[in-house]
């Protein structure tokens, strides 16, 4: 009876233990650039967030006008992106609570090695386009509305021209696949620097792409975070993204992105801004 008795309290203390309701896991519905996935920064900052909140974030990879419209509708509870004109938008009509930019990096104007635009060493950044448009060269495009394309689209507004159509090709895709289009067809594309450094495609390094232009001011790339508005979408989480924002902004999460790094190189820095 005795080793029975044993063995009916664990029994019961097992199913005890099954009948007790198990504590959901609080998650956080980020939609935000195909860059910041593509370039690793957010496997290095998430898994550390949720070490320390206890937050699971679900992070959703779009273009910037995507990841907007996902606030818009209520799809996401914070989003992350990189176009400051819809940033102020989505503000401006109600979606979001305020902006936050964190961190800066910039973009890259980038092409074959042979450089059939003759624009290798430029520092401005609209005349390169404009040579570009001049040229028989190739150019792809993001074409997904993305900060990535808006960012083009004023780029050729201000260079008063854009590429032929023979040599302009939107693939409506995200930065990973639009570098290896780049790369296929030896063409020049847009992109953060991140980015490039992280997944400039191709087996053979003669046809590797390379930064032609650089360092031009309106190349500045900041990424905001945003809290989607709850008078708007009542069933946001937004205790949950205004726990992100803060962390986001802390000396900790700050040393993560100061210290991230790509194939050796330091390509994201803190932005202090309210």
């Amino acid at each position: 009876m005795k080793g029975f008795g044993r063995i009916a309290l664990f029994m019961f203390i097992c199913a005890a233990l099954l009948a007790m309701p198990c504590r959901a896991q609080e998650v956080l519905k980020m939609s935000t650039t195909t860059s910041l996935l593509d370039n690793g920064l957010l496997d290095a900052l998430l898994p550390v967030f949720k070490a320390e909140t206890g937050i699971e974030v679900h992070a959703i990879a779009r273009g910037t006008g995507a990841a907007i419209l996902d606030g818009r509708d209520g799809n996401a509870d914070i989003i992350f992106v990189h176009a400051r004109e819809l940033e102020e938008q989505f503000i401006a009509d109600g979606y979001g609570i305020k902006r936050y930019p964190v961190m800066y990096n910039d973009f890259v104007l980038v092409g074959p090695q042979k450089d059939p635009a003759a624009i290798n060493g430029l520092t401005d950044v609209v005349q390169a386009f404009a040579k570009l448009a001049s040229s028989s060269a190739t150019f792809v495009s993001r074409g997904d509305e993305s900060g990535t394309h808006f960012l083009e689209m004023k780029l050729w507004s201000e260079a008063q021209t854009r590429m032929p159509a023979a040599g302009y090709f939107s693939g409506g895709q995200g930065m990973a696949r639009t570098l290896l289009i780049a790369f296929e067809k030896q063409a020049y594309t847009l992109v953060d620097r991140a980015t490039f450094f992280n997944l400039n495609q191709g087996d053979d390094s003669a046809n590797y792409l390379i930064i032609h232009c650089e360092g031009d001011k309106k190349l500045h790339n900041v990424y905001t975070l945003m809290a989607v508005n709850k008078e708007m979408h009542p069933h946001v989480n937004l205790a949950a993204a205004e726990k992100l924002i803060a962390w986001m902004k802390s000396e900790r999460a700050m040393q993560i992105v100061s210290d991230f790094k790509v194939a050796g190189a330091r390509v994201f820095y803190p932005v202090n801004e309210d």
